[in-house]
Order: structure tokens, then sequence, then C-alpha cells
């Protein structure tokens, strides 16, 4: 009997030693999946606090929680259950699904400079797409349902580059290293995001409770560096969108067999790799990043007139005919 309880042991004990092994292995290849998608998720944390901005102090957290709720829907009810189906039953699928995608991003990143420049056209097309909100809480509303959506493209992007990079035997430990993907991109986005938002506030407290004159210097130069901070925010938000947008057009029409844009791209990485040798690898990230921009700035321009003449006429005509709620 002592035989066969301590052979018992044993066996717990190697299953054990297995089970630490395997989420050993799910944590190591979720941290390297999560690195692959490291781009995504830097725009995205650059793309979500314009969401936020022009709202009152008390209303700012809430709005980045319950994008941050919507964040993670989006990855676990929808995105990870679709990224793994897709990927077993019809993978030719997942580039025409993220090309869409990578069109609304270009859209709405045009969109966004059409407003900078020419703010009352840009309203008048807005009011085309949307009824403009006129009180605050329609319009937090709004701009809630506006993040979720952004989110979704990029949250998107980042599954399919980690489940990319995943090396898993079966489909339930994909699924369980794309769950902790989602989780844990999900946490760091939306905390560096409430920490910007609130940046403010904390340097406004450090400049009237500071215990040393450099404290609360340090925390008025806060309050005044924040309004730059967010402005900045804003425009590398704005050219994250549409030159994650470009790349993502750009390399799926490469899958399918146009591939000009790729081979622009391509030519301006290696002229600026090798005019720039000392920062090789900087400078044709850069030269990428600014041929995708300008790519996704042409195709969001296209799509601005397509969006207001085809796409808001069609969906309202959709909608009329769906039975309205009470």
């Amino acid at each position: 009997m002592s035989v066969g309880l301590l052979a018992l042991f044993d066996d717990v004990a190697g299953l054990v030693k297995v089970a630490a092994a395997s989420l050993d292995d799910v944590a190591g290849q979720a941290s390297r999946a999560g690195l692959k998608a490291a781009g995504a998720v830097i725009d995205d944390a650059a793309v979500t606090p314009n969401y936020v901005h022009g709202f009152s102090a008390d209303r700012e957290l809430p709005i980045v929680g319950r994008i941050a709720l919507g964040s993670i829907k989006n990855k676990l009810l929808f995105l990870l259950p679709a990224a793994l189906l897709l990927s077993l039953f019809a993978p030719w699928l997942i580039t025409p699904l993220l090309m869409i995608g990578g069109a609304y991003l270009c859209y709405e990143g045009a969109e966004k400079i059409f407003h900078a420049l020419a703010p009352h056209s840009a309203e008048k097309h807005e009011e085309i797409i949307e009824p403009i909100a006129v009180d605050p809480k329609t319009l937090e509303e709004q701009k809630i349902a506006g993040a979720i959506k952004t989110d979704f493209i990029l949250s998107a992007e980042i599954m399919t580059i980690a489940l990319a990079a995943i090396e898993a035997p079966n489909i339930w430990e994909q699924a369980l290293i794309l769950a902790v993907v989602a989780v844990g991109i999900t946490i760091a986005v939306y905390g560096v995001v409430a920490l910007i938002v609130k940046g403010d506030d904390a340097g406004l407290w450090l400049a009237k409770h500071g215990r040393t004159g450099f404290g609360r210097s340090f925390g008025r130069g806060i309050v005044k560096a924040m309004p730059s901070v967010m402005r900045i925010l804003a425009i590398v938000g704005t050219a994250a969108m549409t030159w994650v947008g470009g790349s993502i057009v750009a390399h799926g029409l490469y899958e399918f067999g146009v591939d000009a844009p790729e081979h622009i791209i391509e030519a301006a990485a290696h002229w600026a790799e090798h005019t720039f040798p000392a920062i090789a690898a900087f400078a044709g990230w850069l030269a990428t990043a600014a041929v995708d921009f300008v790519f996704g700035i042409l195709l969001g321009a296209l799509l601005i007139p397509v969006a207001s003449h085809i796409i808001a006429p069609a969906l309202r005509a959709i909608k009329r005919l769906l039975p309205k709620r009470a």
C-alpha cells in the first residue's frame, strides 16, 4: 500500500512538473508574441488618449476604463476565437479582413487630418456620417464607441501578429497564449493611457503638496507640459493610425500580387539604411513608416468621399429596414 501511495505521489509530482513547464512555455511564448506586436501596441497607446481630450477630470478615468473593458471584449470574445477559427478553417480570409480594417484606419487618420486642415468642411462630412452630439453624455458615448472601433482594428493586428509568432502543439495552448497576450497588452496599454491622462492632476497635486521646492517646481512643470504632450500624442496617434493602416493594406496587396506599394516601401527602407549606416535600423524603420503614412493618407483621402456618398447612405438604408427598438 505504501509503495502504491509513493508511486501515486511520484506521478502527481511528475504532472506538476509538466504543468509548470507548460506554464513557463505559455508565459515565454506570450511575452515573445507580445514583443512581436510591440509596434501596434505603441500605436494603440498613442491613439487612445485623444478620445478623452476635452472631458472633465472626473470623467477621464471612467472613460479609459470603459474603453479598456471594450478592448478586453474585442480581444477575448471576438478576435481570439475568430483568429483561431480562421487559422483552422479559412486562413485565406485573414488578409482581406485585415485589409478592410487597415483601410478603416487610413480613413480615420485622413479624416482627422482633413478636420485639422479644413474644419468646416470636415464637420459637414462628419454630419453626413454621424450626427454631431449636442450634449456631453451623447458626446462621451460617441467618443467611447469610436475608440472601441479603432481599438478593434489595432487589436486585430496585435492578435494576428501574436498568433503568427506562437509555436504551440494544439489549439488550446494557442488560445491560452493569445488570452495571456490579450490581457497583458490591454493592462499595459490602458495603464499607460491612465497615467498619461491623469498626468496633469498628479502635477497639480505635486505643485500644491510637494515637500521640497524641487518637487513643487517639478509638479508645475508637469502641469505646463501636459497640453503640449497631449497635442504631440494627438499628432503621433493620427500618424500611427495612418501608417499602420497603410502598412496593412500594402502588405495585403503584395500577397494578392499587387506588389508596387511594397516595392516602393522596401526601396525607401534600403535607401535610408545605406544613406545613414550609423543608424541603419532606425533609418530603415523611419523610411518604411513614412512611406506607409503617405500611402495611408492617399488611400484615406480616397475613402472620405466614398464614406460620405456610398457607405453612409447604404448604412442608413439598412438601418431603416431594421426593426426599431423601443
